[in-house]
């Protein structure tokens, strides 16, 4: 049954000529054809799966309007066809009379035919005055103009029956499965310790229960709620279902999960994750140790050198450390989870702390380190040149090590000693070159200023 645009004008036209005999039996084999497309479609409509859910249903909303018009276009649409299909049988019979029809047989065909000779009685059952005009006893319709009106209620009818089954086909079974997927992680969830009102999860899953239970039970009851017409298309039931809701809540559960799965890795490996932090901790507090020691030494042994204080051990994130291990105990492990990572950050930054401050309290001592092996470097290669035994260097050489291998030990001073001893040895290493005629001599090199230190 096709689906008509705006009515036909035939209401007030006369039927025009008289049909001759072929006319009226191509008419009649087209409108017997009509006939079957009309009967089946409408037969279709009354057995379509989602007009028996609609007459079932406990409507609300919306849809309870719409199908308490759309059962008064169905009503309507029976009579209309009824009343169809008796003048089609009235004008066979009129056809059947005579093999060659008479003029009175052809006219009579004719008005049957081609005038407003139909005439349908209001049972109130009326369809909305948009579709059918103003309230009357009795209407009268030529066949054009009835089959124009079937094909309108039919187009509306069965949009909205489309619509509707289109929403129950998708949305209740998608809500199904995500509500069972809801009470696996549910399960899952209470296992680990995840709870309304123990943890920000345990409240996400209550309120994604809550709006599955509300979306499935308006989705039943006011499907047309959940239906997005679709631009420009004027096939009956064009759109799709309205998926926002049940999205945003399969969004919402998959975050869940996630987090759940996070809680589950804590549980599998906390008593690993508990081990390496203890050997974080644990390794911060012996740097601290070490870092405290080498302050004494650096206090005792290096003068006028400024040498930052050392923080003590980190008893606040051994005490956390303590109630994690607690909460693994007592299989918490949604409490277990942020703590431990929070732990293993703070932990990871505590030991880099404690390096540091080792590493700027010995800082005086590499100083002396370094000065004194560059003082033995001298040494050594001015040994190798076989000018050990210069007095200018002795004496610069036993000042420099006085100072070095003194407690406590002036760095400032005892660099400047340092480089006293390397200008010397620079002095008497460099070759001097024969004087030219003028008596002077030439440049010197000062390659040995810059003395290879072994």
């Amino acid at each position: 049954m096709g689906v008509a645009g705006s009515f036909p004008s035939f209401a007030g036209r006369p039927p025009g000529p008289v049909m001759d005999r072929e006319e009226a039996d191509r008419a009649l084999a087209r409108l017997g054809a009509e006939h079957e497309a009309i009967e089946t479609s409408l037969l279709a409509l009354q057995d379509h799966a989602g007009r028996r859910l609609l007459e079932g249903a406990e409507l609300t909303g919306l849809t309870r309007e719409r199908w308490a018009t759309t059962e008064q276009s169905i009503t309507v649409l029976w009579g209309y066809f009824d009343a169809y299909a008796g003048a089609l049988e009235e004008a066979r019979d009129i056809r059947a009379r005579r093999r060659y029809p008479n003029r009175e047989d052809l006219a009579a065909l004719t008005e049957l035919l081609r005038g407003e000779a139909v005439t349908v009685a209001n049972s109130g059952a009326v369809p909305p005055s948009s579709v059918t005009g103003p309230a009357l006893l009795s209407e009268r319709f030529s066949l054009q103009e009835l089959v124009a009106r079937m094909n309108e209620l039919y187009a509306r009818s069965l949009d909205m029956v489309v619509a509707s089954d289109s929403v129950w086909s998708a949305l209740p079974a998608r809500i199904d499965l995500l509500a069972a997927e809801l009470h696996r992680t549910r399960s899952l969830a209470h296992s680990v310790g995840v709870r309304p009102g123990e943890h920000p999860a345990g409240d996400d899953l209550e309120e994604i229960t809550e709006e599955l239970t509300t979306l499935r039970v308006q989705v039943i009851s006011d499907p047309l709620a959940f239906w997005l017409p679709g631009p420009g298309s004027a096939a009956p039931g064009g759109g799709r279902p309205d998926t926002s809701r049940y999205d945003r809540a399969a969004r919402a559960l998959e975050d869940v999960r996630r987090e759940i799965e996070a809680v589950l890795a804590v549980r599998q490996d906390a008593e690993a994750r508990l081990m390496r932090l203890r050997d974080v901790l644990s390794r911060a507090d012996r740097t601290l140790t070490e870092a405290r020691a080498a302050r004494g030494e650096v206090l005792a042994k290096i003068a006028a050198s400024e040498v930052p204080a050392v923080s003590g051990p980190a008893t606040a994130l051994q005490e956390r450390l303590d109630i994690a291990a607690e909460y693994r105990r007592r299989a918490q492990w949604n409490r277990l989870s942020p703590l431990l990572e929070s732990l293993e950050q703070e932990a990871e930054e505590e030991l880099l702390r404690a390096r540091e401050s080792l590493t700027s309290v010995t800082a005086p001592l590499a100083v002396r380190a370094e000065l004194r092996g560059r003082l033995d470097a001298y040494k050594a290669k001015v040994a190798r040149h076989g000018l050990a035994e210069d007095p200018l260097l002795i004496e610069r050489y036993d000042a420099a090590r006085r100072m070095l291998w003194s407690a406590p030990c002036d760095l400032r001073v005892a660099e400047q000693n340092v480089l006293r001893y390397q200008q010397a040895a620079a002095e008497l290493l460099t070759p001097q070159r024969p004087e030219g005629p003028g008596g002077s001599g030439g440049p010197e090199d000062r390659r040995g200023d810059q003395g290879e230190t072994r």
